[in-house]
């Protein structure tokens, strides 16, 4: 299993602020960001039966729902779910406007860490 590093996530979050704007990032967040991005691989070690959606949903919901970075959260759990589905060998394949009702609903409390994790795992395929 491919994972996200702390380092990774916070380029990737500076060039989405960059891009589409917002707030520059907190460095008191680090704990947050820290703890959200261990989750996923302690919930592998400690559940050998976990899926790659449910991995992809543990980062997902923990970026959109911990609030580490000032602003961007949202989009940050969006493109945290699609490069650790893409650095393991699958792609999403859900429109870009399923995908950000999904991400709305999701850091408005309506949509559940489980029920993203069905999303996901209905929306991927394998990279040919």
């Amino acid at each position: 299993m491919k994972w996200l590093s702390e380092t990774a996530i916070r380029q990737l979050h500076k060039r989405a602020i960059s891009q589409y704007g917002g707030l520059e990032p907190i460095a008191s967040y680090d704990e947050k960001l820290e703890a959200t991005l261990s989750r996923p691989q302690q919930l592998e070690h400690y559940n050998t039966e976990v899926t790659l959606a449910e991995l992809a949903a543990c980062y997902g919901f923990g970026l959109a729902k911990n609030h580490c970075f000032s602003d961007g959260n949202k989009r940050i759990a969006f493109y945290a779910t699609f490069i650790f589905l893409e650095i393991n060998g699958y792609t999403l394949t859900a429109s870009e406007a399923d995908a950000a009702h999904t991400y709305e609903n999701l850091a408005a409390g309506e949509v559940s860490e489980a029920e993203l994790a069905q999303w996901i795992a209905a929306n991927i395929e394998a990279i040919s």
